[in-house]
């Protein structure tokens, strides 16, 4: 009897030792989503105590999904460039080049939905000449995304001679409502859109060949083009993605103030790339998740509200971006010479 009772007990523990190895195997291969969650939960927390007023009510919640989105939606696809290696500086041009383009159809033609086409057409071929100019011509996406940068935002300034232009009459049109309006009277549609953008994002590079690509393009090159990759064409995909999402985010901020100024985009710069960084994406390629982009987006929306809610002023906010940026690549480059 005894012998039977230990075995009993024996098969008894297997079970439980099965699951902690699922935990421990969950765990590792989702270190970086949920180590991105607890910092997210943590923020809240600290900001909670340090304004429970503005973080136990609604308003806040819904700024936030009003103005998060106008970077998140740029920060998704980002992730994708910084994956393969790459870098792209120049998307906060590329949005107000396409919005430039969408005025000057608007204007001729009076047609919001023409002016939409003729922008995402427009953020395409800004994105395709990243493209071609870091793939095809070999210069360092770091430099060309500089480069372009000062050329797109030149570009709409001559154009527009430094004038804006007003989209009051887009109020009530399909684009407007579908782009920026409120869902149920509460949700704005741009939140209902980066979740989409975000699920979009996520399909690709996790459920589909293009996805293995851009991580088989960022980790390595050599071992990519082995593997049949061709890498010069993810990467031009890649920025085309870009560009095209740069477009698209300049349309929503445009229509959600009802205006669009030549200096459209000028901010976005580092509240996007500190999104990627904090999300885990490395900066040397090869790793990074769209869940933790995200997630990210929110943290880094939260920071400014955050900041003025307890007391201080908003100077903070571009010395918090900046560590984060800092803190999160160093971060990256400790764990990967350890890794090694």
């Amino acid at each position: 009897m005894n012998r039977v009772g230990e075995i009993e007990k024996f098969s008894a523990e297997i079970p439980s030792e099965t699951a902690r190895g699922k935990l421990s195997r969950f765990v590792r291969r989702y270190a970086m989503q949920i180590g991105i969650v607890l910092v997210g939960v943590l923020v809240w927390l600290l900001f909670l105590i340090g304004s429970p007023k503005t973080f136990l009510s609604f308003p806040i919640y819904a700024a936030y999904m009003s103005t998060t989105p106008f970077f998140a939606l740029m920060a998704l696809p980002l992730t994708l460039v910084i994956i393969t290696g790459e870098i792209d500086l120049s998307f906060p041009s590329i949005m107000a080049f396409g919005m430039t383009v969408y005025a000057l159809v608007l204007v001729s033609t009076g047609s919001h939905i023409l002016a939409f086409i003729a922008c995402m057409a427009a953020g395409l071929v800004a994105g395709l000449i990243n493209g071609v100019i870091v793939v095809r011509i070999g210069i360092p996406s770091l430099v060309a995304t500089i480069g372009t940068q000062f050329f797109w935002r030149g570009v709409v300034l001559v154009i527009t001679g430094g004038n804006g232009t007003g989209l009051t009459s887009a109020i009530g049109g399909v684009l407007h409502t579908g782009l920026v309006g409120r869902l149920f009277g509460l949700i704005p549609a741009q939140m209902i859109w980066t979740i989409i953008v975000a699920i979009l994002v996520w399909f690709f590079l996790n459920r589909h060949r293009f996805g293995a690509h851009v991580y088989l393009s960022g980790d390595n090159v050599e071992s990519a083009r082995l593997m049949g990759v061709n890498v010069p064409r993810v990467k031009t995909l890649v920025f085309a993605i870009m560009g095209v999402a740069a477009a698209f985010a300049g349309v929503v901020v445009s229509l959600e103030v009802l205006y669009f100024w030549p200096t459209l985009g000028e901010g976005y710069l580092l509240s996007t790339l500190s999104s990627v960084f904090l999300g885990g994406t490395s900066v040397f390629g090869g790793t990074g998740t769209v869940f933790g982009t995200l997630v990210a987006s929110f943290i880094i929306g939260a920071i400014n509200a955050g900041i003025v809610a307890a007391g201080l002023t908003g100077f903070w906010t571009q010395l918090i971006y900046g560590l984060i940026i800092v803190m999160s690549v160093s971060l990256q480059t400790v764990l990967s010479r350890r890794l090694r």
